[in-house]
């Protein structure tokens, strides 16, 4: 095994351009790209059971349900969150085309969907929260970006969670058209139990009238995102201490290669 630093005597010139010239390119390069601003909104999964017509209207179980959901709720949200649908929807909100200087205008608003998803993750934190993280070179824009996001995610689930509530509001509704008619040609008896099992709909449907028109929330905003104080990324101090590292680590195996094939041809 060499002595490393007999090595580093006698190979300290190559091995300090290598470190140098990697230091010049990726220092270009991080240079160049400009600063961005890290801005993060926090929420946690509302109950799914808020959904539920009993917990409303049934007095003696309301205690029985919590305010909050749990962490595997979150799962669905993450990954509605990998779809361009809340995206589009942002970039459309706030003119981001513009924004990014997208000039293909046909395909500017998915473009800059595509650039806002690219800089964005929304992620489960280990402690059962969702994270939406909207990285922008404003750092006014980019909490307004994060909460757009975790409101549009929020409606969108409240959407498909009561889509079971709108459907089951339609088959009441026709269930009461049905008695309804029924009872016009019915004898006296009859009517009378029709009727009374009409109320019963017309009880239902009220009640699913007012959830479907609630929405019950999915996420509830834990906090909400800022503007940042201080730029995230690039991270110009340790790209340019894991630049150096590396590059001298590549340098000093490289010479020692050389060393060694050196040493082998003068034998």
């Amino acid at each position: 095994m060499p002595d490393i630093f007999d090595l580093l005597r006698r190979w300290w010139k190559p091995v300090t351009g290598v470190v140098l010239l990697s230091l010049l390119a990726v220092g270009i390069i991080t240079f160049l790209k400009p600063r961005q601003y890290l801005s993060v909104a926090t929420a946690v999964p509302a109950s799914s059971m808020a959904a539920d017509k009993g917990r409303i209207f049934n007095e003696n179980i309301q205690e029985l349900y919590s305010a909050l959901g749990y962490p595997d709720d979150l799962d669905k949200v993450v990954g509605t969150a990998a779809l361009d649908t809340v995206y589009l929807a942002v970039a459309a909100a706030f003119n981001l085309y513009d924004h990014y200087k997208i000039k293909d205008e046909e395909n500017a608003l998915l473009k800059s969907a595509r650039e806002l998803k690219s800089n964005s993750t929304v992620l489960k934190s280990d402690y059962g929260e969702l994270k939406i993280k909207v990285w922008d070179t404003d750092k006014n824009l980019a909490p307004q970006l994060a909460n757009a996001i975790l409101a549009n995610l929020d409606a969108l689930h409240r959407d498909l969670q009561n889509a079971g509530n709108q459907a089951s509001l339609k088959a009441l509704e026709q269930r009461l058209q049905t008695l309804r008619r029924t009872s016009d040609s019915a004898t006296a008896d009859q009517k009378i139990k029709l009727l009374a099992e009409a109320a019963g709909y017309e009880k239902l449907i009220n009640e699913y009238h007012v959830l479907a028109e609630a929405k019950p929330p999915v996420l509830i905003t834990v906090e909400k995102a800022k503007p940042a104080l201080h730029p995230d990324r690039p991270q110009r101090l340790k790209i340019m201490l894991a630049t150096a590292a590396f590059s001298f680590l590549f340098a000093i195996l490289a010479a020692l290669a050389f060393d060694s094939k050196r040493q082998n041809d003068q034998q």
